[in-house]
């Protein structure tokens, strides 16, 4: 089935966080983790369906949603998930992220081992520990010839939590394996919480796998692992918050529940669960179109900034670059890009340590403003 990924999609009026951005008229915002692409019909019609029905008030947790998400794993990754791992939820995965965070606090009268993460990563692991009261760890990350590589060897002393993106955000990197069962095994053995943050996996790009971190570490650990996802950033619908926690553990899935409980939130929702539905058992072909196009835009960047793409991205749609590399200022490479070409990026020093120097883009685009950029990139 056909899907307009090349024809003009105007986000005029929407209220596009991203497209506000744009400083200026003309200027083309590649920042924000959003695509400028129109998303799968499936859930337009759900949502029209159900907007058709006036009965608007406070709703159930469809059970058949977890089954859903059982399948979704199984048939998309190979994943075998229990169903009673998943938890739906009607917030964005950062929202429930931070109250993860809440379960691994310790007594007061006791000392807060830090949360420890890898650096670059997008700014919000920092974020939300600053906000939860909790002390944090920044570990660089190592970058080789072939792109980023996860820590190797035990961490230092204890740690309450080991965060990571999964796909890695900013560069695309998709984690061997091999790679995440050693990190599960540091982390139990500083008595820490993995929690793998899988928002851009179902991005992963044709021709490779997409590790789920609480199927890919030895059974043994999964208690002490949380995969968190949705289909946000899948389906492009995250203006609909919703999410979904894989949790082995039903001692921490009671406690997750019961602290999202003190915040007025409780599993399900009425519009959460339309969207989620609706992409899950029918958005696959959508998807499988999206994840071409996206190769194909890779490809077409990557082969036009050659050596200053800093790790080669194998999911989702973001591009990490070395600034000097494309002859702009490192410490000033957002200002320059966006004067010379108009184009707006992410700057690298939001991403911490190691990512100064560094430019995010995105190139979830249409063909015809994909050729545009590739026109202004010129201009370097």
């Amino acid at each position: 089935m056909p899907f307009a990924f090349d024809a003009p999609f105007d986000r005029t009026g929407t209220g596009s966080s991203k497209w506000a951005r744009a400083a200026a008229p003309g200027v083309i915002p590649m920042g924000l983790a959003d695509m400028d692409l129109p998303g799968p019909p499936a859930v337009a019609e759900a949502l029209e369906r159900r907007a058709r029905h006036r009965a608007y008030g406070y709703t159930v947790c469809d059970p058949a949603g977890r089954t859903l998400v059982a399948d979704w794993y199984r048939t998309r990754h190979g994943a075998e998930v229990d169903p009673d791992w998943v938890l739906l939820l009607p917030c964005g995965p950062r929202t429930a992220l931070r109250h993860l965070l809440e379960t691994v606090r310790t007594d007061a009268a006791q000392p807060q081992p830090p949360v420890l993460f890898p650096t670059p990563e997008w700014g919000g692991f920092a974020q939300l520990c600053r906000a939860a009261g909790l002390p944090y760890l920044e570990l660089p990350l190592p970058l080789g010839l072939d792109g980023y590589r996860l820590p190797r060897g035990p961490f230092a002393g204890p740690a309450s939590a080991v965060l990571l993106s999964n796909p890695h955000n900013p560069s695309g990197t998709v984690w061997p394996p091999g790679r995440l069962r050693s990190l599960a095994e540091y982390a139990a053995e500083a008595d820490a919480l993995l929690v793998s943050d899988e928002v851009h996996g179902d991005l992963t790009h044709p021709g490779r796998a997409h590790p789920v971190a609480v199927t890919t570490v030895e059974p043994a650990l999964r208690r002490r692992v949380v995969t968190l996802n949705s289909v946000g950033k899948t389906f492009n619908c995250s203006g609909i918050p919703s999410s979904f926690a894989l949790v082995p553990d039903p001692g921490l899935r009671a406690r997750l529940t019961d602290t999202l409980a003190g915040y007025g939130l409780w599993e399900g929702g009425l519009l959460e669960q339309t969207v989620q539905r609706a992409a899950l058992a029918e958005g696959g072909p959508w998807l499988d179109a999206l994840l071409a196009h996206l190769a194909a835009a890779r490809t077409r960047l990557t082969d036009r900034l050659g050596p200053a793409v800093r790790s080669t991205p194998h999911a989702s749609y973001l591009l990490w670059l070395d600034a000097a590399a494309l002859g702009l200022p490192p410490a000033t490479a957002r200002a320059a890009l966006l004067e010379r070409c108009g184009l707006e990026a992410s700057d690298g020093a939001e991403f911490g340590p190691g990512g100064t120097g560094s430019l995010r883009l995105n190139y979830a685009l249409p063909g015809p403003v994909l050729d545009t950029v590739l026109e202004r990139l010129d201009r370097l």
